[in-house]
């Protein structure tokens, strides 16, 4: 183990057409991993990767076994070809589950009918152009948090994502978000821009499928994780099964502290991070969060032929 490595794993928007092409190409461990989902899921997880339809891979109950898969497949990939284990895990949003995986709280094929379920979920709790989330860049969390409690007006809208300084996401009944979107700009915003996302994620209207989603969260036999994992909620390490259950139902409709997750990691002495899965959202953040941080890639083969020669 290194005390100085963390493994972060991305939430939803990392997913893309045909992700880990290369390293599917080159890795039959890759190709094994999805196979796995697939039995679970019951249908060619690694198929709708490559070839989509791409409307298909970008619904919430698709696209998050598409990530979760694609995330553990690099983690095995890593220990496979003799990559360090971490001192601690963390995961963004939905990567938070792929960091259960890895740290042994719960198989692959349990992980990926749970994040299934919990976004069907969460499509069923707001219908389809109901919801909205934005991205606001340029403020301090605080006049965020100040332009949501003008604009809500008796709905739902709020901070969901501290991503990094001056970047958080808002969240909320489309009116409400948009009335936001207006309040960010006049307060200075660079830029405020809706996400084209079909849920509002983290905030109070996903209350009622966090509450539907304990079931499925209390059918499963968790196991202790062998490494820290350091969660969105509290941006701490769970003291125990029973807190970090119930903050990963409150995450449904609580913010994403990711900043401060990062924090916590650099505070513990990690400060080589790994972003582990597709794309390279987490490595653009991680930076801004912590001084003395920096993010690995592994999702291609040059990158991850890269952090294997820098994290030997």
């Amino acid at each position: 183990m290194s005390t100085s490595l963390a493994f972060v794993f991305p939430g939803q928007g990392s997913q893309s057409l045909g992700m880990l092409a290369e390293l599917g190409a080159q890795y039959p461990l890759i190709l094994d991993t999805f196979k796995e989902a697939s039995d679970a899921l019951g249908y060619d997880l690694w198929a709708l990767t490559q070839q989509g339809p791409e409307e298909q891979l970008n619904q919430t109950d698709k696209t998050q076994p598409a990530i979760l898969t694609a995330s553990i497949a690099l983690w095995r990939l890593w220990l496979a070809e003799g990559g360090a284990r971490p001192a601690f895990v963390a995961g963004h949003s939905l990567g938070e589950y792929s960091a259960l995986v890895a740290a042994g709280s719960l198989t692959l094929g349990e992980a990926v009918k749970l994040v299934e379920r919990r976004g069907q979920l969460m499509q069923e709790a707001v219908p389809a152009g109901q919801g909205g989330m934005a991205a606001i860049l340029g403020l301090d969390d605080a006049v965020v948090i100040e332009a949501c409690a003008e604009a809500a007006q008796g709905e739902v809208v709020s901070a969901v994502n501290f991503n990094s300084p001056g970047q958080v996401v808002i969240a909320g009944a489309k009116a409400a978000v948009e009335r936001a979107i207006e309040g960010c700009k006049v307060r200075g915003a660079k830029r405020a821009l809706p996400l084209p996302v079909s849920v509002p994620s983290h905030c109070e209207l996903m209350r009622p499928a966090a509450e539907r989603f304990a079931e499925s969260i209390a059918a499963i036999n968790w196991q202790a994780p062998q490494i820290p994992l350091v969660q969105n909620v509290s941006a701490a390490v769970a003291a125990d099964l029973d807190t970090l259950k119930r903050d990963l139902l409150e995450q449904l409709y609580k913010p994403v502290r990711w900043v401060e997750s990062v924090q916590t990691l650099a505070a513990n002495g990690a400060t080589e991070l790994v972003e582990c899965g597709p794309g390279k959202v987490l490595a653009g953040l991680n930076k801004r969060c912590a001084d003395g941080v920096s993010t690995a890639n592994l999702n291609t083969p040059d990158a991850f032929a890269a952090a294997r020669a820098a994290l030997a």
